[in-house]
């Protein structure tokens, strides 16, 4: 694959990326910020070192309008400089993203202006609303789970809203580290077999 789109999301066991009551100021939700430890690695020579390199490597972001605001925009830049498309279904007059990012309303120009702007490299993508959409469409080619060994009992779901489609996928990697298991699958696309 010449340059996968590729989900990172950080999950608790219980399928939350957020816990309850994310806002402005609490970013995560109460408790959320437990999926991120494993970061306390990503400078290591481990396998969350390994993962948090690869994810810099990538060329160009997608995120959902809501991960993008409560990460206060990256102030433009989510890493390196790279073209940051949100993914949004209105935007308002005057209402200018800053730095690399911009808004896209359509699900397939976002991926396919992603994918331009990422050259051979993979595109990284930020937020569970943006996946689902993507998912949706057919646009997600790889989904590295960061699953962490907590129970959030509540929050912000990753899978929620997929419809009633079947999705299919192949687990090509896992990695263990301190406190994490990181799990890369393939996306099957329908028709595909084993």
């Amino acid at each position: 694959m010449r340059n996968p789109i590729r989900l990172y999301m950080s999950m608790s066991l219980d399928g939350f990326v957020a816990g309850p009551d994310d806002r402005p100021g609490q970013e995560l939700g109460r408790a959320g910020g437990r999926l991120f430890n494993w970061l306390d690695d990503r400078e290591s020579d481990g396998p969350s070192g390994q993962i948090y390199r690869e994810a810099l490597a990538t060329g160009a972001v997608i995120s959902g309008r809501r991960t993008f605001e409560l990460a206060g925009r990256w102030q433009g830049d989510h890493h390196d400089g790279v073209p940051i498309f949100v993914l949004t279904h209105q935007v308002d007059d005057g209402d200018v993203p800053p730095g690399h990012a911009r808004f896209v309303t359509d699900v397939d120009e976002c991926a396919r202006q992603a994918r331009e702007a990422a050259g051979d490299r993979p595109v990284m993508v930020h937020g569970a609303s943006a996946a689902q959409a993507l998912l949706r469409a057919g646009h997600i080619d790889e989904m590295e789970i960061h699953l962490v060994q907590v129970l959030l009992g509540g929050g912000r779901r990753l899978f929620d809203h997929l419809g009633g489609e079947h999705i299919e996928l192949d687990l090509v990697r896992r990695l263990d580290d301190r406190d994490v298991t990181h799990l890369r699958y393939q996306v099957r696309r329908p028709g595909e077999t084993e």
